[in-house]
């Protein structure tokens, strides 16, 4: 472990995809705009001090080795990619069992039975995993979700037959309670829209017994149907999702459930299950067609829209707590209005076929009365009509919407770590990795006598070995955000209130202005300094990694992990023709789908594929 850095290094023994992962993981030391003034060089050769010593002396061969390692990963982008394990390589699905989300399990429940109650709103939460709530990784099923996946099946199949078959579950008219024909064909038609592929007769057979036994006890054909409903539901075949099992036969059944499932966040649906039975799903250009039909329907907006909330982190600004001295404009209504107002952003740009990268750069937002305040612009003549931002106001896309500024930033005051962080995570797709333990972070602490800037307290960062080689890349990203508060309302300098403490003789509030240097850099991205958040956004619109970044973190949503290096010749594909396409965003969706059900190079790729 190398002490200044925190960088564990890859045992004696390890695998090469083990030293393969290490060697690429260290680009987050790497200055790619001048190589030679990376961390990465500067640090080993003690060419800057620190308390590891001189690991590689200026001059030999080992130096020779590193400074080509160094520039080898300038000029190359890894993010986050992890090693290509035996399991999964290019092409080839390793199987996995994905259970479905909250979101997905209300929206299969509606489509399958008509249900909009929404129980899923009821278990227990989903955790963050790679930015996402949907990750396989994390997806076990507790005691308690197991619980409630049984009660939400018990009362899902009361209300399917309350009243009798209201809602047209059975196909065919029960000539008795125990008419074994007709509940066959409703085990059959009902399993295979539940399981999303059809059942196998031994299935066919227990259900249909479970069916009679409690259809002859309750002396009623829809006894026997809710009993079935019931069950099905609390199956694993419902539950989860298989991805790539060594069953053929199905291998087209859950392309259609994965295809949902991405596009829809639902169960596929009628013309999706013919695809499947039929052999409509067999080739690059059969897929392609089924997604750009997909995109048409209303689902896949909703689809867009969860991807953003889980991206953007709507969660940590909804949950937030602002101080209500220092911001008695921010209410609950005022947060819920800033989510709002990206969610209209990225509508116009994906539904409009807009470039997507204007998502960092636009000079126009969408704004209610309470953002319009608190962005000092006229309110429109309607909730969430476009304006136009001045330049005055250095507001542009993203970086400039108060949902980003104020989830970035504590209840009192920003966090140029917080933001820094951000950008390099969820913009980027950058790894920085967290505070050794035992590391205080705890900043200088203000006095009357001395007030400072967060720029000024963050000094103790750079000026800490410890510190440094992290928060050099992050904490001047937030600098030049400054302007802008921990509710996103802009300001000329910082104002520092020193409110009277206990047994503290001062009797009102004492206000001080201090002035700011929004002077900002994003390390590593060529002519990268900024002052503001609308060049900060042109930055990132312009950047390679940002664009590619996009294609990662929907990579990431799509499949349920994080990319391997097995995924790079479809990364590489999907990132081309998603710029290929001037960014269109359902051009990226599109080209996700084609390419990792079809990998290049996997003979099939063409409209006569098999």
């Amino acid at each position: 472990m190398a002490s200044g850095t925190r960088l564990h290094f890859p045992e004696a023994d390890a695998s090469a995809a083990a030293v393969d992962k290490f060697g690429r993981s260290l680009q987050i030391l790497v200055n790619k705009a001048d190589p030679d003034k990376s961390l990465l060089l500067l640090k080993p050769t003690r060419t800057i001090p620190h308390a590891g010593g001189k690991r590689i002396s200026p001059g030999t061969a080992d130096e020779a080795a590193l400074k080509s390692w160094v520039r080898y990963l300038a000029l190359h982008d890894f993010g986050t990619e992890q090693p290509a394990s035996e399991e999964h390589v290019a092409g080839v699905r390793t199987p996995a069992m994905r259970r479905l989300t909250q979101l997905q399990y209300n929206n299969t429940i509606r489509d399958l039975l008509g249900d909009e109650s929404n129980l899923a709103n009821q278990f227990p939460p989903e955790d963050f995993v790679n930015g996402f709530r949907n990750q396989f990784s994390s997806q076990s099923v507790s005691p308690l979700l197991a619980e409630a996946y049984s009660s939400a099946a018990e009362k899902l199949a009361i209300n399917a037959f309350r009243g009798g078959d209201t809602k047209h579950q059975v196909p065919c008219k029960p000539a008795s309670a125990t008419d074994s024909g007709c509940a066959v064909k409703f085990i059959r038609q009902f399993g295979m829209r539940a399981f999303r592929r059809p059942l196998l007769d031994t299935e066919t057979e227990r259900y249909r017994k479970l069916f009679l036994a409690n259809a002859s006890s309750g002396k009623s054909f829809t006894a026997g149907a809710q009993l079935v409903v019931e069950a099905m539901l609390q199956s694993p075949n419902f539950l989860l999702r298989t991805e790539n099992g060594s069953d053929a036969a199905r291998r087209t059944w859950e392309l259609a459930s994965r295809l949902s499932y991405f596009l829809w966040n639902s169960m596929p649906d009628e013309k999706l299950f013919r695809a499947a039975q039929t052999g409509g799903l067999n080739s690059q250009a059969d897929v392609e067609a089924q997604a750009r039909r997909m995109l048409a329907d209303a689902r896949a907006r909703g689809m867009v829209d969860d991807f953003v909330e889980q991206w953007l982190r709507f969660d940590r600004l909804l949950n937030a707590v602002k101080d209500r001295r220092s911001f008695p404009m921010y209410t609950p209504e005022l947060a819920v209005a800033m989510t709002e107002e990206t969610r209209r952003l990225v509508s116009e740009l994906v539904w409009n076929k807009r470039s997507f990268m204007d998502f960092y750069s636009a000079d126009y937002a969408f704004l209610n009365a309470g953002l319009a305040s608190l962005y000092g612009v006229p309110a429109p003549p309607k909730d969430f009509d476009r304006v136009t931002l001045p330049a005055t106001t250095e507001r542009a896309g993203i970086l400039g919407q108060a949902v980003f500024l104020a989830l970035t930033s504590k209840p009192e005051d920003t966090s140029p770590t917080a933001r820094g962080l951000f950008v390099r995570e969820q913009f980027l797709c950058q790894d920085v990795p967290q505070p050794p333990p035992g590391v205080s972070t705890n900043l200088p602490a203000l006095t009357k006598e001395k007030p400072q800037t967060n720029r000024d307290r963050l000094g103790v960062h750079l000026s800490s070995e410890t510190c440094a080689s992290c928060h050099s890349l992050i904490d001047p990203i937030g600098f030049g955000l400054e302007k802008f508060d921990a509710i996103g309302q802009r300001r000329e300098k910082l104002t520092i209130t020193f409110r009277p403490g206990h047994g503290e003789k001062m009797a009102e509030p004492v206000k001080v202005q201090v002035d700011l240097n929004t002077q900002g850099e994003v390390a590593g991205l060529k002519n990268a300094k900024f002052s503001n958040p609308r060049e900060l956004g042109k930055i990132l619109a312009d950047s390679t990694q940002c664009q590619e970044c996009v294609a990662k973190q929907l990579f990431r949503y799509a499949m349920g992990r994080r990319e391997s290096i097995a995924d790079r010749p479809v990364l590489r594909q999907i990132y081309k023709d998603f710029s290929d396409s001037h960014f269109q965003f359902q051009e990226l969706i599109v080209a996700l789908v084609k390419w990792t059900e079809f990998p290049p190079g996997s003979g099939a790729n063409d409209s006569g594929a098999d």
